[in-house]
């Protein structure tokens, strides 16, 4: 086994997710045990890795992954050099997960993750594998631990050298010093990594610049970066990265680098510059964004690895089964959900690729479709056959039997005359089989006379002209089966005779050939049908065929008759069933009159069976039943022909090739959970019908395993109750409900509990008789049927325990319960104790009345219930529990609290300075709870505005200070308690004047200053031209003290009360207002300020202009 080496910290495991990227799963601890951080394994060696996950936490069962490097999924891998093992312990509810590698190679090495998910959690382990030979050299090559041996499990997964320019052949190599790739690595730049593994024979390129990393490198100290790039980045193909750094100077131009080449905005790179923080975003991530950054300020640099992880492939359409016989083509077909997807495939654990040395598989891709041709199977070829992708795996089954010839139409002997036609004519059940035809031994060759055919399932062998060289027996011999036909040719010679005579005439038969009996004739239907009948007689009779009472005169047509010399001949084309029936040949002459009756049958493939249906179904099996065909086609049934299918899928299954002479059928080797479809052919001698209409969909689906943990949980007189969990294994099948059946002990009749299905998982069973042993057990139910019983390991003696009586009082009601006027009140105090005790309330002493306060008991407690609390519900509450001469007590005391009245005889006590002191009696009424303080206020008995001086003052006197010289006050206090304050207050009888002290105030004189001012405009009016018709307005500003009268003119006279002005005065700021001026109102206006102390007068020219029409000019 091999040595763990010392933990070291895998690489990966301070990878922060990608800024902007959402978590779909929490990051928890879910391992119990994990695989050690480095293993060094020996090669040629087996190793095994075990994790352990905990799932009793879990709401699902969790999914293991074992990968290799960034994301390849080992399960794909999985068969003789990889097994991978899951088991799980019921007791402990604990996963243990196996990954055994067989007979390591140097292509093992590397790093390993083990991740498990279950639902919203998830968590990780990383460990690596170091390889050594199993015997070193004295000089270890360091190159050989990264070239992959051609036996390696990821041979070529990671080999650069594919993308490189092909390399010429090597000239044979002279002796060189030897060079330290190592070195050549830490001094190159990123971009010439490839060319140094090309170079040196490196294939493990990847693994070789992981080991890098992890040699101890002195850290440079940074003059241009803060922080600088994380060591690496993850991504999903198709997401956003943003890669980050920090540099020292905010305005400092950095340069972004890809594998060693400068990046150029766009609208995949973003490159953005916020403060000291410099970003570079990578839109739709792909392949080709798998690659080393870097960002450059100066001479200064840091670098990053970006991993791009492709998202798994799933398949989205499953391959089907197949049941095929030897030689046939099968294609086995899958659909998965992105093209170009690499999908390997399986034979049961052989890998099966285009490499192998055998030609019998083909590989085929057309966009998602991929699939597996095997051109001739063979009973080599029989098991399962799987399609592993790396998010998905589908399976199916190939079955293949022995081919078996079935012969439908055997040849029949012939009599025929000179120059007339034989035909031989054989059917079998393939219609690619090829056969010989042979005459007394010695094979048959085609001539212009003889002639051989094969089309279908139908083989002929026609000659022309027949002579009585042609007479024998005749063989057809199929290819590859010991099977022959024979029959026999009999030559008919005429014989002449020259003696004129007089014969009656008479009808001579042939009795072989198609005739199964005395003048019945058998005839398959769609075939021809040619009956020649010989007759003699003298003169030539006259011949008349009819079917019933209906004579056959057509010489033409599918139904005729032929006559010739001395041979009559019947004719049916393409027989039908209509066909069938009495024919009658009637020959007369001169000489007498014979008549034949021949009954000609017609025969043919059956109906199709009818109502296929699906009666019962297991969890790889389902029972099909159907009824035979209406018409059976004439001929018995030798049995019937079933075919399945998956729901959804175009392909049929056979599932025998022998005929099955039952109507019952039970299919098997089915997928669980998965819609199948089935119908039934129909054989007879004569062929096979058409398939029956399809069933309806059917699902194999398994009863559920049986209920886990039945247990008593409580037993009375006359009832059980029981408990159980559900079953560990539902299936597909999911779970209806469960069936309780109970028998006495030692009978074997069961009796069911429950008419309806129980859901939930107790049920009580009332109605048992008093102290019989009774057996219980339950049972599963879902569409697949009844699951095993679960049953109790001894039976149940139905009495009841008795129990002492046993108050649980809640811990909040050990104390004094307190309640406020009105409030709802609602007790629930639980109880043990059987039989059912008996619960009384009492309060102080004396029982409750139920009018006022509701009580309801049940088994296993008491409610006490007062919808609105009043201050008479106050006092203490005892609950009796008594059980014949046994009894418990619980006492609960509640107090219900109101707000309490105002304090009494508040009153002023003292006056000095600017201070009052008060005292008051507490209340009359607390409320029925304690006070917790009072709340004093003032009001001055001017403004009489209340002003709060004290909150919450437990004693019953105070000093209320700062109050002002001279005023008045009165005062009034609040009461207060657990409700908070009184509605009303209570108000001081007297009240508290602070008397003046005798100081007087010397007030300074005051000269009041004389704003006296004569009238000055401050702004003049300013001469204006308008254009008649337009409202207009002139304005100035004046100034003075008393306020000036102000008049305006217009040439010299007063402006009056004319509407057509308007005077504004607003702060000095004079506006004369003129409404549609005319050329009558122009001239000069002007505005006089008028007070006690003088006055001022400004003026100005009003010009009105006529309005001239421009199109006129």
């Amino acid at each position: 086994m091999p040595v763990p080496a010392p933990a070291a910290k895998p690489e990966g495991e301070d990878l922060l997710p990608v800024d902007g990227e959402p978590g779909s799963t929490e990051l928890t601890g879910l391992f119990l045990e994990k695989p050690p951080d480095n293993v060094v394994a020996v090669s040629g060696t087996d190793v095994t890795f075990i994790a352990k996950v905990d799932s009793t936490t879990l709401t699902r069962k969790p999914t293991m992954k074992w990968l290799k490097g960034k994301w390849l999924d080992l399960g794909s891998k999985a068969g003789k050099h990889m097994q991978f093992k899951e088991t799980y312990d019921r007791n402990t509810k604990i996963y243990t997960y196996e990954m055994k590698i067989i007979k390591v190679v140097p292509g093992d090495a590397g790093g390993y993750r083990c991740e498990v998910t279950a639902k919203d959690k998830c968590d990780s382990s990383t460990f690596e594998i170091s390889v050594e030979a199993a015997q070193q050299a004295e000089q270890t090559d360091i190159l050989s631990a990264f070239k992959r041996a051609d036996a390696g499990e990821d041979e070529g997964d990671l080999d650069f050298s594919a993308l490189l320019k092909a390399a010429k052949k090597k000239k044979p190599e002279k002796e060189e010093p030897e060079i330290d790739v190592w070195e050549l690595l830490k001094n190159a730049h990123p971009s010439e990594y490839e060319k140094i593994a090309f170079k040196y024979g490196i294939t493990d390129l990847r693994g070789m610049l992981k080991r890098l990393k992890k040699m101890k490198v002195e850290p440079k100290h940074s003059e241009a970066f803060l922080k600088r790039l994380d060591s690496c980045y993850s991504v999903d193909k198709g997401k956003k990265i943003v890669l980050k750094c920090e540099v020292i100077d905010p305005n400092v131009q950095v340069k972004w680098l890809k594998n060693g080449q400068e990046i150029k905005p766009s609208a995949k790179y973003v490159m953005e510059a916020n403060g000291n923080i410099r970003t570079l975003t990578i839109n739709k991530a792909s392949l080709a964004d798998d690659a080393a950054y870097e960002c450059v300020v100066g001479e200064d640099k840091c670098f990053t690895e970006v991993f791009v992880k492709e998202p798994p492939v799933t398949i989205t359409k499953l391959m089907d089964d197949y049941h095929v016989v030897v030689g046939e083509r099968v294609e086995f077909e899958v659909e998965v959900s992105e093209e170009g997807a690499h999908v390997m495939w399986f034979f049961e654990d052989i890998e099966l690729h285009k490499d192998m040395e055998t030609t019998k598989y083909r590989f085929k891709k057309d966009g998602k479709k991929h699939t597996l041709i095997i051109l001739e199977a063979t009973l080599d070829d029989i098991g399962m056959y799987h399609a592993w992708t790396n998010g998905g795996h589908t399976k199916g089954e190939l079955e293949v039997e022995e081919k078996q010839l079935e012969v439908l139409q055997d040849i029949a002997d012939l009599t025929v005359k000179a120059t007339e036609q034989a035909v031989f004519k054989c059917e079998v059940s393939d219609d690619k089989v090829t056969g010989k035809w042979f005459k007394d031994g010695v094979e048959v060759l085609p001539s212009e006379r003889i002639k051989m055919t094969h089309i279908g399932r139908f083989h002929r062998l026609v000659i022309d002209d027949v002579k009585p060289e042609d007479a024998g027996d005749y063989t057809f011999v199929p290819d590859g089966y010991a099977l022959s036909l024979s029959a026999k040719l009999n030559f008919l010679e005429i014989k002449i005779d020259y003696v004129p005579r007089q014969d009656p005439p008479k009808i001579h038969l042939d009795t072989t050939g198609n005739m199964v009996s005395q003048n019945t004739i058998i005839v398959v239907a769609g075939n021809k049908l040619r009956l020649d009948v010989e007759i003699t007689g003298e003169p030539a009779p006259t011949v008349v065929w009819s079917k019933g009472e209906k004579p056959i005169t057509e010489s033409e047509g599918r139904v005729r008759v032929e006559s010739r010399k001395d041979l009559s001949c019947f004719v049916i084309e393409g027989a039908e069933r209509e066909d069938e029936g009495n024919y009658t040949i009637c020959v007369t002459n001169p000489a007498g009159e014979d008549k034949a009756v021949l009954f000609v049958k017609i025969v043919d493939v059956p109906d199709p069976p009818e109502h296929v249906k699906c009666t019962s179904v297991g969890e790889d099996c389902a029972t099909i039943t159907w009824e035979a065909p209406k018409f059976d086609g004439g001929a018995p049934l030798k049995g019937y022909l079933m075919e399945r299918k998956k729901k959804g899928s175009s392909r049929w299954t056979k599932l025998n090739f022998d005929v099955y002479d039952s109507t019952t059928y039970e299919a098997k080797r089915m997928i669980e959970g998965v819609l199948y479809e089935m119908r039934v052919f129909a054989v007879n001698s004569i062929g096979m019908s058409q398939p029956s209409l399809s069933s309806k969909p059917f699902m194999p689906i398994a009863p559920t395993s049986e209920p886990t943990r039945l247990s008593v949980h409580d037993v009375t007189d006359s009832t059980c109750s029981l408990k159980w969990l559900a079953p560990e294994k539902i299936g597909a099948g999911g779970l209806d409900g469960y069936i309780i059946e109970y028998c006495k002990d030692g009978d074997t009749e069961w009796v069911v509990a429950n008419k309806d299905l129980c859901e939930r998982q107790w049920y009580v069973v009332r109605d048992l008789p008093v102290g019989e042993k009774i057996n219980f057990r339950v049972v599963a139910v879902n569409v697949a049927g009844r699951s095993p019983p679960a049953m109790l390991t001894q039976p149940v003696t139905i009495r009841e325990i008795m129990e002492h009586p046993k108050i649980r009082l809640p811990r909040e009601l050990r104390t004094k319960y307190i309640r406020k006027v009105g409030e709802k009140i609602n007790l629930t105090i639980p109880f043990q104790g059987k039989p059912r005790p008996v619960a009384t309330w009492y309060k102080d002493g004396k029982p409750i009345d139920e009018k006022i306060i509701n009580v309801r008991n049940s088994n296993v407690d008491s409610i006490l219930f007062i919808r609105s609390a009043e201050r008479e519900h106050s006092g203490k509450y005892e609950l009796v529990l008594k059980i014949e001469n046994m009894e418990d007590r619980a006492t609960i005391e509640i107090r219900i609290v109101e707000k309490p009245g105002p304090p009494v005889n508040v009153r002023v006590t003292d006056i000095w300075g600017f201070n009052a002191a008060l005292e008051w009696e507490p209340p009359k009424d607390d409320g029925n709870c304690e006070i917790t303080g009072y709340t004093i206020q003032k009001a001055d008995m001017k403004t009489k505005e209340w002003f709060t001086v004290y909150e919450h003052n437990r004693r019953q006197n105070c000093t209320v200070s700062d109050l002002i010289m001279g005023n008045e006050y009165m005062f009034r206090i609040y009461s207060e308690n657990f409700c908070g304050l009184s509605e009303e207050p209570r108000q001081s009888k007297n009240t508290a004047k602070i008397a003046k002290t005798g100081l007087v105030q010397k007030q300074t004189p005051y000269k009041e200053m004389d704003m006296s001012c004569v009238p000055k405009f401050t702004q003049p009016l300013v001469n204006r031209s308008v254009v008649a018709g337009y409202s207009t307005a002139i304005s100035c500003a004046v100034r003075g003290f008393p306020r000036p009268k102000i008049i305006w003119m217009k040439n010299k006279m007063i402006i009056g009360e004319d509407p057509k002005y308007l005077m504004t005065n607003n702060q000095g700021v004079l506006t004369l207002n003129i409404r549609k001026p005319s050329t009558f109102d122009g001239g000069k206006y002007s505005c006089m300020a008028v007070n006690d102390l003088g006055t001022d007068e400004v003026e100005c020219k009003l010009e009105i202009r006529i309005a001239t029409d421009p199109d006129k000019k």
